[in-house]
């Protein structure tokens, strides 16, 4: 039997998914082992709440502000160049966070490694549409979707585990092996460059007026509902005003506001991002607590129970973003965002008797959900774009995942906050919290309603000409 004659452009295909999948595993593993070593952290460092929650925060934010001004400037200056200086960045900033001396510098540290997380978001799913062509590209995003949600699995348990046997600082080690492979792989196996606004102008002006803005907003909802909090919030929105009314009269925008005026399907698109990650993101959270408190599981057992969902989203992420080759994202997505708001809804029946293999199975329907949702609708939007636009449309989507990730934080601490107050949960205010909980799923049920209103009102996508 002959075998299939391998092509460079074959090669270039599996190099660039062998990187995007190391890319996508990298960041999430980070982020959810980081979150199982903070009580470590916490005792070493002697931290009060709010200063070891910037050891979260502090990553977020960085990601978030950098995120659309690197995504423009790989655009021009060139993708792979950013990606592999975002790799590097990553890596030696888990080097020297493994070494941290103190809290002040681990929070530095985490900032950078968010610096180097927004150049490989802005970059990776960029290059793996510049390489798939649109037949191809679903079943590409789906794999690659799929190693951020193997990351998402795998960081509450491996990070479990080393910080049992070795300690906090590992968890950083563990990942500088993978860092560094990305790097050899990019720099040997991926030919390419992919820079077609070569010669634009970057907009550092409007790049400023967006990370001030943006940073003002997500560390506002963190501290909601004080009123510092809303002031920052307030201060956000105008800054973010700001910034559209800057960009609709700029020579060379950072962000080209006509994308959301012009192109239904990148708007919309971009809108159900923002609105499933809002309604999702927080729901490991309220159910981490209701799990520890309400239902007495130690850590470990309730990590085991929320693995549910990531497991479930990283088997079938791959198979919805192929069937997004062949049927329209927007009727793929929209189930999606259907049986997500259906496994919400299903959470807004928690009691203190509450069977644990009930809530596994609304996990299982929020994953299937979140599958279906994802690859598609990253899909439709990286394809309803010209490709010198490839940096920014990435950019964009992975600032509504953000964005979301800080809202829906911030709206459920907001809720426990209205219920239960600025005190310690404890067994006098479990019902409160309970119903807090319930609330929350409620509100999260409803925003996904509303998301499958958006991710149908995006219309079928409209294929671009790949020159």
């Amino acid at each position: 039997m002959t075998e299939p004659i391998r092509t460079r452009d074959d090669e270039l295909k599996r190099a660039a998914l062998v990187v995007s999948i190391l890319a996508g595993f990298l960041t999430p593993f980070m982020g959810s082992a980081v979150n199982v070593a903070l009580p470590a952290i916490a005792a070493e460092f002697s931290l009060k709440a709010v200063t070891l929650g910037w050891v979260a925060t502090a990553y977020l934010l960085a990601a978030a502000i950098f995120l659309v001004p690197l995504g423009r400037l790989a655009d021009i200056r060139g993708r792979k160049k950013i990606f592999l200086l975002g790799v590097s960045v990553f890596t030696l900033a888990s080097v020297l966070a493994a070494g941290a001396p103190s809290a002040a510098a681990l929070i530095a540290f985490r900032a950078l490694q968010g610096l180097g997380g927004a150049m490989i978001f802005g970059t990776s799913m960029a290059i793996l549409t510049c390489v798939y062509p649109p037949g191809e590209r679903g079943r590409a995003i789906g794999i690659a979707t799929a190693a951020v949600y193997l990351g998402l699995s795998l960081g509450p348990v491996l990070g479990g585990f080393l910080v049992h046997r070795f300690g906090w600082r590992s968890v950083f080690v563990a990942v500088v092996p993978v860092g560094l492979g990305g790097v050899v792989l990019t720099m040997v196996r991926l030919r390419g460059e992919w820079d077609e606004a070569r010669g634009e102008k970057f907009d550092a002006a409007g790049s400023a007026i967006f990370g001030l803005g943006l940073a003002a907003l997500m560390y506002g909802f963190t501290r909601l509902p004080s009123l510092f909090g809303a002031g920052l919030v307030t201060a956000g929105l105008g800054l973010l005003g700001a910034f559209i009314l800057w960009e609709k009269r700029a020579s060379a925008p950072v962000l080209d506001i006509r994308l959301f005026r012009a192109n239904r399907v990148f708007a919309f698109s971009n809108a159900a991002a923002l609105i499933n990650y809002s309604a999702t993101s927080a729901v490991s959270f309220l159910l981490s607590l209701y799990l520890q408190y309400v239902k007495g599981l130690p850590p470990q057992k309730a990590g085991l129970v929320l693995v549910a969902q990531p497991v479930v989203m990283a088997l079938f992420s791959p198979l919805a973003g192929k069937a997004s080759d062949r049927i329209e994202p927007r009727i793929v997505a929209s189930a999606g965002m259907a049986f997500s708001s259906a496994g919400l809804f299903a959470l807004v029946f928690l009691g203190p008797a509450t069977p644990v293999g009930f809530i596994t199975a609304a996990l299982i329907g929020l994953g299937f959900g979140f599958a279906l949702f994802s690859s598609p609708n990253t899909n439709a939007v990286m394809c309803s774009v010209e490709r010198r636009a490839y940096g920014v449309a990435a950019s964009t989507l992975g600032t509504m995942r953000l964005t979301g990730q800080m809202l829906s934080l911030g709206i459920s601490v907001l809720i426990i906050a209205l219920f239960v107050g600025n005190v310690r949960i404890g067994a006098a205010n479990l019902p409160l919290f309970l119903k807090s909980a319930r609330t929350a799923f409620a509100v999260f049920g409803a925003l996904c309603v509303l998301g499958v209103f958006a991710s149908l009102a995006r219309g079928n996508r409209a294929p671009r000409a790949e020159g």
